[in-house]
């Protein structure tokens, strides 16, 4: 914690600053006389400075890109969706994963063996742990993100260790996310919100934010939301109590953002995942609840960010921004494995993790001429410390209970989990600590007033991973590893509203450590470390932006290496290969009609795998096509009025390698209403929303998680009803 009292006092520094460099502007203006220099600021690519809103303000016209900073989508040679706070609070979100219900790119799945949510994109998963916050790595709470710490959702496609780094708990191969906290509007906010949910989820939130100064540069935000009650699944209850407190600067050279959040989420009898052994089995009834009595998801996260830019000078700009985390977890969970008849069998697992996690990168941008040739240079460093901390228990998997997922037997009381142990739940050792460092160089190009840019870049990157016995603490493995990943980019303006873009980029992870045996064949390189797994993209497609419509078509192919034995040794000799097209489209072409939809093909291949088992079979867990449309309607007749629906289509996932069974697809439709009610210089604004609307019983997605193939159900119909008052 000694960390994070530094970080606060630190944020609080900052903030103290631009509150007397404001408070000092103010004054200089009202006293000077002689001429003022004439500044100019073009905030192109800032590291601060947020995309202005598209049409219809649903999604932003841009985002965040890494090191090159908030670039706007027809200036970027990258695919990507931001998503913005007005979408969060009309569609009642409460988690990340809600908003991502959006974008027809991404699939929500669950973590391994708990209640983490996992983002699918271009059929690789990104961890929540992998999530940016304001561009910093690994410092958002780990198992869910409240949606009311939202002001922006970026959602960048494809692989980025050139723009990212190598992402800390070694996802985001085919995509990454970042998330930008509340900031305070122009005109302010003060609002006072209540809400409930089927079967008895209240909810009660609050949201102030003011500007200050003479230009209203300072500008402070403070949210505080609190759930609890029965969810719309059966018996399973949900707590979670939130509060985020935010600051920001816009002056005339120095512009910065500060945020500190804490969250604590617990899940009473949380519904499971279920391990298909064999044929999938029918899927229960929506609302049913197979949870043995007693199990529980629970942490608890404390969290800040501070990022800040200065102009040196009107071309030369530097920035730093630095994060960190400190969080405990516990679980006590009872996940089945279940027969195609719905039988199954399971045993109890109880784990214990507390993480501690600082994060920080820094770098200088310069804009400059030759000739006819205009650069954008940036130079950056990163640097991610992070300490991981577990224990475990499990009971007796010798004597597993028995039960049903259609008609569950509850125990009075769970097996004691004495069957065998790693380490203290009370009291866990550090078992992980990786050092991520990277250092990167980019320029970016420009020719003919801006109509062609090309991105060339290159990352140097170290990743130092070392693991520790549970029991006693000895040191069982490390790695030290360095790679260096290439960028190129390009976008071509054929008109002022269509682009053409391409790029070549690559994915970078920590490469696995030998075993010393696999298949029951001893490995004559065991315990050597791999170097980090290399994967490659390439991408070409379009953008076209209407001013009040636009979309972007992407087609790609998308490599990554695997680890595979080949005569006795263990090598990265595998390798996936996912190839695809995406259309996303956005805006609002007719006044008062908002559209946020598109479609992804994702064609996916194991191959050279060992053996040649299961080469050209398709990946768990990926579907080939899944489509999304949200549409939203301000009624005419009745000012205040606007209607909303939604569509998501998922199709069919296999469930093993063997490409022998899979699941079915599904379609979901979400329905929701909202009335602003004036009343003099306040409102009170209504939602209803019903998610799943025929109450449809699926299978939502399996996988997740490499080389697993759990199950997930989908919610069951769920009504969620609201009132905010402003004033």
């Amino acid at each position: 914690m000694r960390a994070f009292t530094y970080l606060a006092l630190t944020m609080a520094s900052v903030s103290a600053f631009a509150l007397q460099t404001s408070l000092a502007a103010a004054q200089n203006r009202a006293d000077e006389t002689s001429d003022i220099e004439e500044i100019i600021i073009t905030g192109k690519a800032s590291q601060v400075d947020l995309t202005d809103p598209f049409a219809g303000g649903q999604v932003a016209r841009g985002g965040r890109a890494g090191l090159l900073g908030n670039l706007d989508f027809m200036d970027a040679p990258f695919s990507g969706t931001a998503y913005t706070e007005k979408l969060v609070a009309a569609q009642q979100a409460k988690s990340i994963g809600d908003v991502l219900q959006n974008d027809p790119v991404v699939r929500v799945a669950k973590g391994f063996g708990n209640f983490q949510e996992l983002y699918i994109i271009r059929g690789f998963p990104v961890f929540s742990d992998d999530l940016t916050l304001d561009g910093v790595f690994g410092i958002l709470p780990r198992q869910l993100v409240a949606a009311e710490l939202v002001e922006r959702v970026e959602v960048f496609r494809g692989a980025n260790a050139f723009i990212n780094g190598a992402a800390p708990g070694g996802s985001g191969v085919g995509g990454s996310i970042n998330i930008v906290p509340k900031r305070a509007p122009k005109d302010g906010i003060r609002r006072f919100t209540a809400g409930y949910e089927n079967e008895g989820q209240s909810y009660l939130a609050a949201d102030f934010g003011a500007r200050f100064g003479a230009d209203k540069q300072w500008g402070l935000r403070f949210n505080t939301a609190y759930r609890n009650g029965e969810t719309s699944v059966d018996d399973q209850d949900r707590e979670l109590a939130f509060f985020s407190l935010g600051s920001d600067y816009e002056g005339e050279r120095l512009r910065f953002s500060a945020h500190i959040g804490y969250q604590d989420h617990r899940i009473e009898n949380p519904r499971p995942q279920v391990t298909p052994l064999g044929e999938v089995p029918d899927v229960p009834e929506p609302d049913s609840n197979f949870a043995q009595p007693g199990t529980f998801s629970d942490e608890e996260q404390l969290f800040g960010v501070m990022r800040g830019e200065y102009d040196l000078t009107d071309q030369i700009t530097v920035w730093l921004a630095a994060g960190g985390r400190s969080g405990e977890e516990a679980n006590q969970l009872v996940n089945p494995s279940a027969q195609a008849d719905g039988s199954t069998t399971a045993f109890r697992f109880d784990n214990t993790r507390e993480d501690s996690i600082l994060s920080a990168d820094a770098g200088m941008r310069a804009r400059f001429q030759t000739g006819p040739v205009g650069h954008q240079v940036t130079v950056s460093g990163s640097i991610i410390d992070l300490t991981f901390k577990n224990a475990f228990a499990l009971s007796d998997t010798s004597n597993l209970f028995i039960s049903d997922l259609f008609n569950p037997t509850p125990l009075d009381r769970l097996p004691p989990a004495d069957g065998f142990r790693g380490g203290i739940l009370t009291d866990p050792l550090a078992t992980e600590k990786n050092t991520n460092s990277s250092l990167a160089l980019a320029d970016m190009i420009s020719l003919f007033q801006d109509q062609l840019i090309l991105t060339l870049g290159v990352r140097f990157q170290n990743i130092e991973t070392r693991s520790f016995d549970f029991n006693n603490g000895a040191k069982t493995s490390e790695f030290d590893k360095s790679a260096t990943t290439p960028a190129f980019g390009l976008v071509y303006k054929i008109a002022p509203n269509l682009s053409f873009y391409g790029n070549y980029v690559e994915s970078l992870q920590p490469g696995a450590v030998a075993p010393a045996t696999s298949g029951g064949v001893q490995i004559l390189n065991a315990g050597e470390v791999l170097d980090p797994f290399r994967g490659e993209q390439y991408e070409i497609g379009m953008k076209y932006d209407g001013g009040d419509f636009g979309a972007t078509l992407s087609l790609f192919s998308l490599t990554r290496e695997n680890a595979v034995v080949i005569d006795q040794l263990f090598q990265a000799s595998g390798e996936q290969e996912n190839q695809g097209i995406e259309l996303s489209l956005f805006g609002e072409p007719v006044k008062g009609l908002r559209l946020i939809g598109g479609a992804s093909y994702v064609d996916t291949k194991l191959k050279r795998t060992q053996g040649g088992i299961n080469e050209g079979n398709s990946v768990i867990g990926v579907p080939e096509f899944q489509a999304n449309l949200n549409a939203e309607w301000d009624v005419p007749m009745l000012p205040g009025l606007t209607i909303d629906g939604r569509v998501v289509f998922t199709g069919e996932q296999f469930v093993n390698e063997a490409n022998s069974i899979e699941l079915a697809s599904w379609t979901r439709y979400d329905l929701g209403l909202r009335y602003v009610l004036p009343i003099e210089n306040d409102s009170i604004t209504i939602k209803g929303r019903i998610e799943n609307v025929a109450d449809k019983a699926y299978w939502a997605s399996t996988g997740g998680f490499p080389g697993a193939n759990f199950l997930i159900q989908g919610n069951p119909r769920t009504f969620i009803l609201s009132a905010s008052y402003d004033f």
